[in-house]
């Protein structure tokens, strides 16, 4: 009677497979993160654009700003408070007064997020 030898795998073997899999997920990760942080400001650009918007449309319409961004809401110029997608929170947003105080309370909106975006701009600037 001869021995049988196992049928699992090597130590070698499975040091290699995990080596291989470590060189593949240093280079994917890099990738996939940069694109997250590519695609979160491209949706803050684009939530500020529609908020922008619905402020404008509201000025047209009542010939003042709103008082607060929940009056957007109220008066169905936006169907929810947005999120700001850095933050990922819609209590962060940084107001900006009109000049004139009996004009409203809510001109612009800017982020409230820390950091820079890819052009070197202050997410806070945006």
């Amino acid at each position: 009677m001869g021995t049988q030898r196992g049928r699992g795998f090597t130590l070698v073997e499975l040091l290699v497979v995990m080596a291989i899999v470590a060189l593949l997920v240093s280079l994917a990760a890099p990738h996939y993160f940069g694109g997250l942080e590519k695609s979160k400001e491209t949706a803050l650009r684009q939530t500020l654009a529609v908020t922008r918007d619905a402020l404008d449309k509201f000025y047209g319409d009542n010939g003042r700003y709103p008082d607060s961004l929940e009056a957007l809401v109220n008066k169905r110029y936006l169907r929810s408070l947005p999120v700001d997608p850095v933050t990922e929170s819609s209590a962060t947003w940084t107001v900006v007064a009109p000049e004139d105080p009996s004009k409203g309370g809510v001109y612009d909106i800017h982020s409230g997020a820390e950091g820079v975006g890819r052009d070197g701009k202050p997410f806070r600037e945006l």
